[in-house]
C-alpha cells in the first residue's frame, strides 16, 4: 500500500538520518516533528523554528525536557543566524498552527528564503523535507511560489520530487523533497 503523505515524510526522513546528525524542524508547530527528529538523533541536534509563542510551549509540553532540542521563537527565514554547520535533514509543514490562529500561516517569501538559506547548509545527501497545505488562500499562493522556485533548482545538483495523490478531494496535501545530490561549484 503507498503511503500517506506524513508517514512518507517521515519515511524519506528516517531513511537517511544518522544518530549524530544536526536536522532543523523549520515549522515546529504544536511539535510533532521536533518529537520525530529528536528520536532520530539522539546523538545529534534538533533546530525547532517557530514564530509563534503557543508553538514552542506546545512543543515543550510534546518533547519534555530533552537535551538535544533548541527551539528559536523566529522566523525560518532566519535560520543563518541560529544555525552554521551542515545539516542532514530540514522539516517543513506549511500553512498554520493546528488549533491555532488560522490568519498566521507561512509566507510564500521567507519559505522560499528559507529553503534556500537551508539548501545552502545540507551536506551532500541531505534533504528538505516539505509538506504543502494549500486548502487556504495563502496556501494556494505559497504552492505555486514554491514549485515555480524548485523547477529552477539545477537538476546536476539537485532532484526536487513531488509525492502527491492525485484523486483526493478538498485540495489534500502533498510532499516535495529537495535532495541536494552534488555539491555547487563555488
Amino acid at each position: 500500500m503507498l503511503n500517506r503523505i506524513l508517514p512518507h515524510a517521515k519515511t524519506v526522513t528516517r531513511e537517511i538520518v544518522e544518530p549524530s546528525d544536526i536536522v532543523v524542524d523549520a515549522t515546529c508547530g504544536n511539535g510533532h516533528d521536533t518529537l520525530f527528529l529528536s528520536n532520530l538523533v539522539p546523538d545529534g541536534k534538533v533546530y525547532s523554528f517557530d514564530i509563534q509563542p503557543a508553538a514552542i510551549e506546545s512543543a515543550k509540553e510534546k518533547t519534555g525536557d530533552r537535551k538535544n532540542i533548541t527551539y528559536i521563537l523566529d522566523s525560518h527565514a532566519n535560520v543563518e543566524c541560529y544555525i552554521t554547520v551542515p545539516i542532514k535533514v530540514a522539516m517543513f509543514n506549511l500553512g498554520y498552527l493546528p488549533q491555532g490562529d488560522k490568519s498566521i500561516t507561512t509566507m510564500p517569501a521567507s519559505t522560499i528564503e528559507a529553503v534556500d538559506k537551508l539548501y545552502d547548509l545540507l551536506e551532500v545527501g541531505g534533504r528538505i523535507v516539505i509538506v504543502v497545505y494549500h486548502g487556504h488562500a495563502t496556501g494556494k499562493v505559497e504552492k505555486d511560489a514554491l514549485q515555480k522556485h524548485l523547477m529552477g533548482f539545477d537538476q546536476k545538483y539537485t532532484q526536487v520530487l513531488q509525492y502527491q495523490f492525485i484523486n483526493q478531494a478538498n485540495e489534500a496535501p502533498f510532499l516535495i523533497v529537495i535532495e541536494k545530490i552534488k555539491a555547487l561549484k563555488v
